[in-house]
């Protein structure tokens, strides 16, 4: 099966223009495609899981990836979905997010020369002048066609500053830039993100004329993608700093059977044959599914070996086998006890699955909370150091979050 005809497969393409072309320049390898993310956090998180995989996809039958970082459209509002201003961001800061999207997108796809580029797109915008550009680039865009575009007409209601206006006019030149400079001829986006997509391509086309290769491909999923990111808990990030491996691991585990196959197919390179023959499980199969899920998603971002001690974690706690030494741990001082114990709900925000202690309160009067599996409904409940022992406790809140507790 050709490259193509694989994401069609997999569930990746949603909407693309000139689909003979891009088939065939994409099966030759001979696409030179960019990707864009905003710099506005020292971290990935899983809501770029798909662009990701797909740019390592593409790579791997010969084609060029760009990850475009957001250096000078990430300084405007977006209004593809946000309904804030974002926030001014030193270029130290910028940098620093860019260096650490690097590290990240290693793991994923190659850099180097002839290989994958990283590109700031501040290069181009933070010293534009503005009446060139206005002169320059005004023209090719028509405000009832912007108005039309489903972006705007959501945020028309709540309302829409100019500065986030200019947005479509900048990602669209971003495209223009990377293809005068790059030979980029082909873009991906989420499906938010179309009429900013087509404004590139008919830019490139009235200023280049209509024989200049510019293509746009949309993904599926990617709105959906960028939901991914956000758990109940906060976000769910590519760096094992904030989202521990274990933490990783289980957040794939526990996706719904509805999404299990979805995501095996979107975002694993798991081989659809494989893929396809458990369309047909049912029951606890899907549970080995999910487990396959984040055993390879866990692997991709952290490395087998520490898959393999997320996934030796999970049994120890779920199917009572495996090492609990892998299980996530918090590590309790002697500060940490008064007169020997310490507090059940100081606990839980210490072991962060509170994240305030009006929380940890809810949760232990709604009878959320256990210690070593028994159910503990008194605010009042205090852990004794002595009762941790060499071996910890499990504290556990809800049905799928869990720490143990050890003294250190």
């Amino acid at each position: 099966m050709k490259i193509y005809d694989e994401l069609t497969a997999r569930g990746l393409i949603a909407q693309v223009t000139d689909e003979k072309e891009i088939r065939e320049l994409v099966d030759a390898g001979k696409a030179t495609f960019y990707i864009g993310f905003d710099p506005t956090a020292d971290s990935l998180h899983v809501g770029h899981f798909m662009a990701l995989c797909l740019m390592k996809r593409l790579q791997m039958a010969g084609n060029k990836p760009i990850a475009l970082l957001g250096g000078g459209t990430g300084m405007i509002g977006d209004p593809s979905g946000r309904t804030d201003m974002r926030q001014m961001m030193t270029e130290e800061t910028i940098q620093h997010n860019c260096d650490c999207f690097k590290k990240q997108m290693s793991r994923f796809i190659e850099f180097g020369e002839g290989k994958a580029m990283m590109v700031n797109n501040a290069e181009w915008l933070r010293d534009l002048n503005y009446i060139e550009f206005i002169r320059d680039i005004g023209p090719c865009f028509s405000v009832n066609q912007m108005l039309r575009a489903e972006c705007y007409k959501q945020r028309m209601e709540k309302g829409l500053s100019f500065l986030e206006f200019n947005y479509m006019l900048m990602q669209s030149y971003d495209f223009y830039e990377l293809y005068r400079r790059y030979g980029c001829n082909m873009q991906f986006g989420g499906d938010d993100q179309w009429s900013n997509m087509l404004g590139g391509t008919e830019l490139i086309r009235r200023k280049l004329g209509k024989d200049a290769y510019a293509m746009t491909i949309t993904l599926l999923l990617n709105s959906e993608g960028k939901k991914m990111g956000k758990t109940q808990s906060g976000a769910v990030w590519l760096d094992p700093d904030k989202t521990t491996p274990y933490e990783f691991y289980q957040y794939w585990r526990n996706v719904s059977d509805a999404d299990v196959l979805k995501c095996l197919r979107l975002l694993t390179f798991l081989p659809l044959e494989q893929i396809d023959e458990m369309d047909q499980w049912e029951g606890s199969q899907l549970n080995r599914a999910k487990e396959i899920l984040a055993y390879e998603l866990t692997g991709l971002v952290h490395g087998e070996d520490e898959a393999k001690k997320a996934e030796a974690g999970a049994k120890a706690l779920f199917a009572g086998g495996g090492d609990s030494a892998h299980m996530p741990t918090v590590t309790l001082s002697e500060e940490d006890f008064t007169d020997g114990a310490i507090d059940l709900i100081s606990l839980l925000v210490k072991a962060e699955l509170a994240g305030t202690r009006s929380e940890g309160r809810r949760a232990i009067q709604q009878g959320g909370v256990s210690v070593d599996g028994e159910k503990i409904s008194d605010i009042k409940y205090e852990v004794k150091r002595d009762a941790i022992g060499e071996d910890g406790i499990l504290l556990k809140k809800g049905k799928k979050s869990f720490k143990k507790i050890c003294v250190g």
